[in-house]
């Protein structure tokens, strides 16, 4: 059976009782190792044995249905590592804004993550992985031309990770911090940058479930303030390579400056090789 790139990582979503499954790090919507959202500290792809110096890849699809604006947003993503610490990805979004008079809008990501500290590092159990990290972004968007946005940007962040196993319930906590000149999470382009927190909470009840909640705080960029954004997921471990994400997400509405694309619903499935 393989093993995953932190025993953490794969014991994140299980008791420690049960078999192996898959577990996080997701590819996240922009492609890199983390939830739907927001990356996580560990690294994404699994090694066979020691002495494996790249890892297998592993490969996800989500589908966001923002009902109350209309908005049908696609994406598919792959990601690797090397020597257990840096993390290359890649996420291609899709999104149908018809209601905005945009059509159809293409995103490329290109993520790169370099794991500092593992979990544990220094045999202290306390201590928590921590990574940083930064993603490109491309979209497509008219909208970013007429809006005076650039179609080019980067986001920047740096992230701990945690799984506290001695709880009565294994849960995973995270958090970071994150900079970053996009507008729309990048789709609907970039502007000037700004400075937000993120972070997840999953608890483990029974080894092939996760429920749990991400967050992550608007940005000032330009003249326009991202909407926070939250999610409320629950994940099934179907077998050691194969999870489902189901979840309901509110991006916000436009509210003066604050600008979001609604509330929905959220599916994916995800495959680690």
């Amino acid at each position: 059976m393989k093993k995953p790139i932190l025993s953490t990582a794969i014991s994140t979503f299980l008791l420690a009782v049960a078999p192996a499954f898959a577990g996080v790090p997701l590819n996240g919507l922009q492609g890199d190792g983390g939830i739907a959202f927001n990356p996580v500290a560990f690294v994404a792809g699994t090694y066979a044995d020691d002495g494996q110096t790249v890892s297998a890849p592993q490969v996800g699809a989500w589908y966001v249905r923002l009902d109350s604006a209309d908005i049908d947003w696609a994406a598919a993503s792959a990601a690797i590592s090397a020597f257990r610490r840096l993390e290359l990805s890649y996420g291609y979004g899709w999104i149908d804004a018809n209601k905005y008079g945009d059509g159809s809008i293409s995103t490329h990501n290109v993520g790169l993550k370099l794991n500092v500290l593992p979990d544990g590092a220094f045999g202290q159990a306390w201590l928590p992985a921590v990574s940083v990290g930064g993603v490109y972004k491309h979209t497509d968007a008219a909208t970013a031309d007429a809006l005076g946005l650039d179609k080019d940007g980067a986001d920047f962040y740096a992230v701990a990770t945690k799984l506290i196993g001695s709880a009565p319930v294994p849960v995973l906590l995270s958090a970071g911090v994150q900079a970053s000149d996009e507008v729309v999470n990048g789709v609907v382009g970039h502007g000037d940058y700004g400075f937000g927190w993120f972070g997840n909470v999953d608890l483990i009840p029974v080894s092939w479930l996760a429920v749990g909640a991400e967050y992550k705080s608007g940005l000032d960029a330009d003249k326009v303030r991202n909407h926070d954004y939250y999610d409320l997921h629950a994940a099934w471990f179907a077998t050691p390579s194969l999870t489902f994400v189901a979840a309901y997400v509110d991006t916000g509405g436009k509210n003066g400056s604050r600008l979001g694309v609604g509330e929905g619903f959220v599916l994916s499935a995800q495959y680690q090789f």
